[in-house]
């Protein structure tokens, strides 16, 4: 059993599943969690070196007894990676308040909820990695999805504040802003997804941007997420001219 140790939330399927198997197959020993254990069960018993931690991060203090039941385990963590994300298109298209409080709860304070868990265990051990999983859909306000950008907004904000916090204290922080990635949640939108990319294309570009470049914002793939970027440095009259004209021509091809 190597010595080497990451903890994954939303393991259980998309993006959080395919980086179990990419760090297991590079001998890590991984943790994963979701609140999905049966799903959890038939990940860990496909490969030796993954092993299931159920829980709902909604749970703050769940969040911190599973994290010392992975320590208890392993003996040492150093990663721990939170990938745990929710959305919902169609109620996107409303002003409905308890999605969004969901998306909010689950996006942000669910991942807020595990950073706590670990963020006394990597301050006062002065190693380790904390990586939160958020998207392009984090750098401006889009059509239909005003709780899912709110929600990897706040979490692209926190991980800047939280880098200067660790930074001193020897511990490394990294940011995850994919482009569209194949998963459960993406196959629930409608509408095209320019340059989508499959879950294990991700693990591979976030796996080489936490080992090998020690990377802060781990971003893909290229050609799409430097066009988000520009947006960002576009005045609000030239983004929304060019957002409502991309939509008009989506309606037409419709």
């Amino acid at each position: 059993m190597t010595n080497k140790v990451i903890w994954i939330t939303g393991g259980s399927s998309g993006i959080g599943k395919a980086l179990a198997y990419k760090f297991a197959n590079e001998g890590w020993q991984v943790a994963i969690s979701a609140r999905r254990e049966e799903l959890l069960n038939e990940i860990s018993k496909s490969n030796n070196n993954i092993h299931s931690f159920p829980l709902d991060v909604l749970d703050s203090e769940k969040c911190k007894d599973v994290f010392k039941k992975i320590i208890n385990k392993f003996k040492n963590v150093d990663i721990a990676l939170f990938s745990t994300g929710i959305h919902d298109p169609k109620s996107e298209k409303t002003l409905n308040l308890e999605k969004i409080r969901s998306i909010m709860e689950t996006n942000f304070f669910g991942t807020i909820n595990s950073i706590n868990a670990v963020y006394d265990y990597f301050k006062e051990k002065k190693l380790g990695h904390i990586s939160i999983v958020s998207s392009v859909a984090g750098y401006r306000g889009l059509p239909n999805a005003g709780a899912y950008c709110a929600s990897k907004s706040a979490l692209n904000s926190f991980a800047e504040s939280l880098y200067f916090q660790l930074r001193p204290h020897n511990v490394g922080v990294s940011l995850v802003c994919p482009g569209f990635i194949k998963t459960p949640m993406t196959d629930q939108n409608d509408f095209p997804m320019p340059m989508i990319k499959s879950a294990e294309y991700a693990a591979e570009k976030i796996y080489d941007g936490i080992i090998n470049k020690n990377s802060f914002e781990i971003h893909f793939p290229k050609s799409f997420t430097y066009l988000m970027k520009l947006l960002q440095l576009l005045p609000n009259w030239l983004y929304f001219g060019a957002i409502n004209l991309g939509n008009k021509y989506m309606k037409r091809d419709k």
